[in-house]
């Protein structure tokens, strides 16, 4: 499989990749086994109206594809405003990073850590999603 100069160079340099302390938000999607795993760190300010993403990190095990735009995903994410979405849709993110059709599961994976990672980092204080 060929792969775009664009995934090459965020899979080769992989900005982002690491663990952020125990005050990030952390969420991860999918399996080792399976074949792919993606873990993020988020760690964001201050509620409020203006609350921003201040650093990101991801860990990920993977395809190219998988690592690349798990990569560009913490880049582009900081300093963005805190939401519960992407920076990017999964289908912008496999244009950009010319994903085939095949592999779009796998950009589902990293979609899914992601909105676990900001469930856990916009949670209250003390309170982890989902619990009580």
């Amino acid at each position: 499989m060929s792969y775009s100069e664009l995934t090459w160079r965020y899979f080769q340099g992989a900005p982002g990749a690491g663990v952020l302390g125990p005050d990030a938000g952390r969420g991860a999607a999918g399996s080792r086994a399976e074949g792919t795993w993606v873990q993020f760190d988020v760690l964001t300010g201050p509620a409020g109206e203006a609350r921003c993403i201040e650093a990101v990190r991801f860990q990920a095990f993977g395809c190219p594809h998988t690592i690349a735009v798990a990569a560009y995903v913490a880049e582009m994410a900081v300093g963005a405003a805190a939401h519960r979405t992407l920076p990017e849709t999964v289908r912008n993110l496999q244009a950009r990073f010319e994903v085939p059709l095949e592999k779009l599961g796998r950009l589902l994976i990293v979609e899914d850590a992601w909105l676990a990672a900001m469930d856990s980092a916009l949670a209250p204080q003390g309170r982890q999603p989902g619990g009580s």
